[in-house]
């Protein structure tokens, strides 16, 4: 029973476990569904403000993707006006540099057009001479065929008369025999000897006469050779200034030659050699070199670099480089164009570049290479007229030529220019007559051809004719005495001479005052004077001598 009873206990127990297990389950779905259905409700509402979120995301994301093509395409538009712009300054550039190209090959076709007028005056000039020659010369042949048959016609009379002479001769020698009943042989010997007594006095007479009117017709005849030799020499000018001052368009470019920190202009001059001074003067800039070479290249080279527009250390560079070379090709071109005026045949290949070089370079306002060939022409004709040999003619007009042609020798050199123009003509094969005039134009050596002292002459005529040259006297014995003064105005310096027409300034001084380093500084200190305080062409050499003389007596 109890067994029972305890079965059933447990029996109810577990049925009201299980209903209220089963009372709970129900109790907890239903809190779940409760639940379940807030979290759906919430996940409609998360979802709804998803879907919120990612309209405005959306429309946020539309709104920047349309700001950033927006500035994509304002970015395009930017590089695209920008390269635009890059591209016409680039064909700015190239039509400014084909603008100047074409600018600078037309002046070069005009000078070149200006030159080749020259040449054909020059040849229709020479033309109308040689015609001219020719008339005189067909005048000559006439005259003298007309001279040779009256001689032949007074040849046939003389030898008439000489027969009829003879036979008078003879008529009167039988003559005088029978009156002086002397035989011929005696009649011719004292007859001889009155006739040589006379003969020697009349003969003394005659040669002093002879000689004092071939001195007479000498002078006459030496002042007409000269007068006709200066007026068939046609030279239309021979004065030509070196330029040294480079014009610009705007004072804008001084600044581009200066360069950054000077770069430019110290390129510049480290690449010819000269000296370019830019200061306050409007539109230009002053090139200054002792070397008339360094002075063109140096004006040709800024001329292509202010016409190109690119101004920098390397361009500079090739383009002094460039101009240098194309010079020198010219002065070659120059020198033979000289020799060929002149028909000078034979001429060494140095020799020839040395005349080129005479046209960079003038004495006193006169043109070297216009005063050379001018002083060739008129030694022709001197020669011509003193009716010397056509090889002499030949050697004088080559003597005219090179009798400068130590002004413009490449090497350096103590000696005066004539003595380096012998030597260099010397060096190439010239021939003696022609070293020889070369060297004694100035008479510092001793002359030993015909042509030397014609090559003096020439030179002078040729310098010193009205207008040749543009200094007188007045001012030569000026800047001589200037340069003597300012040597002078320096404490130690005992005397003070101007040598070799005002080129070089030999100063003197004192040994106890002046050391030997002194005297180096002195020379630098009176050449610097002489460049900033005086005017004159060319160069002046400064050399200072100190010497210690010891002196004792003997008692």
């Amino acid at each position: 029973m109890e067994t029972s009873m305890l079965i059933a206990v447990v029996a109810a127990i577990f049925v009201g476990f299980l209903i209220g297990f089963l009372l709970m389950r129900i109790l907890q779905n239903s809190k779940y569904n409760s639940k379940v259905k807030e979290l759906n409700a919430k996940a409609d509402l998360i979802v709804k403000e998803a879907r919120l979120t990612a309209q405005r995301l959306e429309s946020e994301a539309k709104a920047k993707a349309d700001k950033l093509l927006s500035k994509a395409e304002n970015r395009h538009e930017q590089i695209k006006q920008k390269k635009i712009q890059e591209a016409k300054e680039h064909f700015n550039k190239l039509r400014e540099k084909f603008t100047s190209e074409k600018a600078a090959r037309m002046v070069q076709l005009k000078e070149r057009e200006i030159e080749l007028k020259s040449l054909e005056k020059e040849f229709r000039r020479k033309e109308k001479e040689l015609k001219r020659q020719r008339e005189e010369v067909e005048q000559g042949r006439a005259e003298l065929k007309t001279i040779r048959e009256n001689l032949n016609t007074q040849l046939k009379v003389l030898a008439k008369k000489r027969e009829e002479l003879d036979r008078v001769s003879e008529q009167h020698i039988k003559a005088l025999e029978e009156i002086a009943r002397l035989s011929e042989e005696e009649a011719k010997e004292q007859l001889l000897e009155v006739v040589k007594a006379k003969a020697e006095t009349d003969a003394m007479v005659l040669i002093k006469d002879t000689i004092n009117q071939a001195k007479l017709n000498a002078t006459k005849e030496a002042r007409k050779i000269i007068v006709q030799t200066i007026q068939r020499v046609a030279a239309d000018f021979t004065i030509e200034n070196t330029v040294t001052v480079f014009n610009l368009d705007s004072d804008d470019l001084k600044g581009q030659i200066i360069g950054r920190e000077g770069r430019n202009i110290r390129a510049l001059e480290s690449a010819t050699g000269a000296e370019i001074v830019v200061d306050d003067t409007p539109g230009a800039i002053v090139i200054s070199s002792f070397d008339p070479i360094c002075r063109e290249v140096t004006r040709l080279s800024l001329k292509r670099l202010v016409a190109d527009g690119r101004i920098h250390p390397a361009r500079i560079e090739e383009v002094v480089a460039k101009t240098r070379k194309e010079l020198n090709e010219r002065i070659v071109e120059i020198g033979e164009r000289a020799v060929i005026d002149l028909d000078i045949h034979g001429l060494d290949p140095y020799l020839v570049k040395m005349v080129g070089r005479m046209r960079f370079r003038s004495s006193y306002g006169q043109n070297l290479l216009k005063h050379s060939m001018e002083t060739a022409n008129i030694c022709a004709i001197m020669a011509a007229e003193l009716g010397l040999s056509p090889k002499v003619v030949h050697m004088a007009k080559r003597a005219g030529l090179l009798h400068d042609i130590g002004k413009v020798a490449e090497e350096k050199s103590d000696l005066s220019h004539a003595l380096l123009g012998m030597k260099i003509c010397e060096k190439h094969g010239e021939h003696p007559a022609v070293c020889n005039a070369v060297g004694a134009h100035h008479e510092e050596i001793e002359m030993t051809s015909i042509i030397s002292p014609i090559v003096q002459a020439c030179d002078a005529i040729s310098g010193a004719r009205p207008g040749a040259r543009r200094e007188i006297l007045e001012t030569y014995l000026n800047r001589i005495g200037e340069l003597e003064e300012l040597a002078m105005s320096y404490e130690g310096v005992m005397k003070a001479f101007a040598i070799q027409a005002g080129r070089e300034l030999r100063v003197i001084v004192e040994s106890e005052k002046v050391s030997d380093s002194y005297a180096d500084d002195l020379a630098f200190m009176i050449s610097q004077k002489i460049q900033e305080e005086m005017q004159y062409p060319g160069q002046v050499k400064v050399t200072v001598i100190r010497e210690k003389r010891a002196v004792s007596y003997a008692r």
